[in-house]
């Protein structure tokens, strides 16, 4: 049985060949990345096209775009590199050091994750953090680590998902903005996305909200910077303005907090088999930032 199934497997230097082709979309850039020859890497496709009597890339005046079936093929081919990736550095990585990469959305990664690398590195003195910043919802759709920390209801496809956070939204501005009589009156930072939530939030807390918006951020963290700086009013996103608000950098506004379904998970691939360190990771994200969350 195990014959059949190894007679079915094409060669691995045809198959690295054909991940790095279709994650460029370019055999040039291919060859360059593998350190082989341009001709080299439309051989191995060629060859891993007739074992398959399937076309893989449509080639283009400019580089190649998948086939259906190309699409079809390439995530379980990266799948399966990185379960032979992660096996080989949990057997065989010095137990000293193992390294860990995730991705993770700037603005948690600067309030939850770097204030807690000191923890990590007592609970976990073994594990390395290689962490990637995610600024757009594309960023996940890159090949990379099994790991990542998403934003939203908890549903993603292809993926598990642990609840990290449970997101609560309050209003809160710098001190010297909070002595205002009618907060309400303050201009109104907006954040892109899903916590551009402030007529939610006025209706819920039944009142009247007005529409003086001010300035419009990307991230999270860059509006929450701009409140510190007295720049408005922000719709806090509990816990990740819990610290500001322990240090008085933001003072809330409003004594009405509105639950929100949305909040950060570690999420990880359905057909993944996490390493060693990335399980121990795991445990140790749960019992530091979902603990303290609720």
């Amino acid at each position: 049985m195990a014959e059949k199934v190894f007679d079915m497997i094409p060669p691995l230097d045809w198959l690295r060949s054909f991940e790095a082709a279709a994650r460029l979309s370019n055999f040039t850039a291919a060859a360059a990345e593998l350190g082989l020859t341009q001709a080299a890497v439309s051989q191995h496709i060629r060859f891993l096209e007739e074992r398959l009597k399937t076309r893989l890339f449509a080639r283009l005046a400019r580089g190649v775009a998948l086939s259906p079936e190309g699409a079809a093929y390439l995530p379980h081919i990266q799948s399966a590199f990185a379960t032979i990736g992660n096996s080989t550095s949990e057997l065989f990585e010095p137990r000293a050091l193992q390294t860990v990469s995730i991705r993770a959305p700037i603005s948690f990664a600067l309030l939850v994750l770097v204030p807690a690398l000191p923890d990590l590195a007592k609970a976990l003195p073994q594990v390395r953090l290689d962490l990637v910043t995610i600024h757009r919802p594309t960023d996940y759709d890159q090949p990379g680590s099994a790991l990542d920390i998403r934003f939203g209801n908890g549903s993603f496809p292809g993926r598990e998902a642990d609840r990290l956070t449970v997101e609560r939204l309050v209003p809160v501005a710098a001190p010297p903005l909070a002595r205002e009589a009618d907060w309400t009156s303050l201009p109104l930072l907006l954040v892109a996305g899903a916590r551009e939530m402030w007529a939610e939030w006025f209706a819920a807390a039944g009142l009247a909200g007005h529409s003086r918006r001010s300035h419009r951020f990307d991230s999270f963290v860059a509006a929450m910077e701009a409140a510190k700086a007295g720049a408005g009013a922000l719709l806090g996103s509990r816990p990740l303005i819990d610290t500001a608000l322990k240090d008085k950098g933001l003072v809330r506004l409003s004594d009405f907090e509105l639950s929100s379904p949305s909040g950060h998970f570690l999420t990880r691939p359905s057909l993944s088999r996490l390493s060693g360190a990335e399980q121990d990771f795991r445990r140790w994200l749960l019992s530091r930032v979902a603990g303290r969350s609720r």
